[in-house]
């Protein structure tokens, strides 16, 4: 009995080895109608010359400690883009179709001085120009805004309009084009790689006219990229890259009176998913979830008084950005 036990297990350890040893051998093969998607890719070509739309909503969801929903907010982007090779203008064309904005459940405002507004968008050295503006964005564009129900957007209230582009480009141009010098999306060449973006660490200026002091700023944590597979957005195959900001930082120091300021620290996440299709390399769709944890610090009101009141808030942003046919952009 004993014997013949020894035996058996003899006979097992061989077929386990021999299992090893095929699937090592057919380890990374894929059946015939699905060879091509281990790759290599190109994430990192050029794109495909065309005019191309974009529509972007991002929705603010505030939360308040107990778990109930306190508020949201709704701002949608609506942009057509006409690359440098098209454009012959040194760099790739926006052009603004509208922007809008919502309260809650209350009606729709749109942002008029902002409808049919043009820019040049072009990769600079660090992303920041002479002016200190990211990506170039002018920020004297977002001074002084009304809505169409004559609403003011001043100070903090034009920031999320103005991010809104900031958010643009982030993803569609700095996470889905080619970093030069740094590691991007021209490293990601099968599924399943990831890579530590150029972007990791960095810290942008959120400054912003009189509104957002100088020194307020958001510090990227270990952004991460990871080429998750291909999927079809609209009939078209796309690699989907998910990227990740790792545990991330801010500080927005904004102006009360001649020598106070209300100055807002916290921690935020955000992660999503971009779709870059694989035939001309463009964005077909963002997605992104962000979680932000804030204090803001309000200035001592009396003379002799200590510090000031403390507000502590939670907000989750959600956004998607899509491209579209022109019948749809011009809807």
């Amino acid at each position: 009995m004993k014997r013949n036990m020894t035996a058996f297990l003899t006979v097992l350890a061989g077929l386990i080895l021999c299992a090893a040893a095929a699937g090592a051998q057919t380890k990374g093969k894929l059946p015939n109608d699905l060879r091509g998607l281990d790759g290599p890719f190109d994430l990192g070509g050029a794109l495909e010359p065309g005019v191309r739309h974009y529509v972007q909503a991002t929705e603010f969801v505030h939360i308040g400690f107990d778990g109930k929903r306190t508020g949201a907010e709704t701002y949608t982007v609506k942009l057509r883009v006409v690359p440098a090779a098209l454009s012959g203008k040194g760099g790739d064309e926006y052009t603004v179709r509208e922007v809008l904005l919502r309260s809650g459940d209350g009606e729709t405002e749109s942002i008029p001085e902002l409808a049919g507004w043009s820019y040049i968008y072009k990769e600079i050295e660090g992303d920041i120009d002479e002016e200190g503006q990211i990506f170039g964005i002018p920020h004297a564009k977002f001074q002084n805004l009304k809505t169409s129900r004559g609403r003011n957007l001043g100070g903090v209230a034009i920031y999320p309009v103005y991010n809104s582009f900031v958010d643009f480009h982030g993803f569609c141009d700095v996470f889905a084009r080619p970093m030069k010098g740094g590691a991007g999306i021209q490293d990601l060449k099968t599924v399943g790689q990831a890579i530590r973006h150029a972007a990791a660490f960095s810290e942008p200026p959120v400054n912003l006219g009189e509104g957002i002091k100088a020194g307020s700023v958001f510090r990227n944590g270990d952004v991460r990229l990871v080429f998750k597979g291909i999927g079809l957005v609209d009939g078209a195959a796309c690699a989907i890259v998910g990227y990740d900001s790792g545990e991330s930082t801010l500080k927005m120091i904004m102006p009360m009176g001649a020598d106070k300021d209300i100055v807002t620290e916290g921690g935020s996440e955000y992660v999503g998913d971009i779709y870059i299709d694989l035939a001309t390399r463009w964005v077909r769709k963002v997605t992104l979830d962000e979680f932000v944890v804030t204090e803001t610090r309000l200035p001592a009101t009396g003379q002799g008084q200590g510090a000031g009141q403390k507000i502590q808030s939670y907000t989750v942003r959600h956004l998607l950005t899509r491209m579209v046919s022109k019948e749809e952009f011009e809807k």
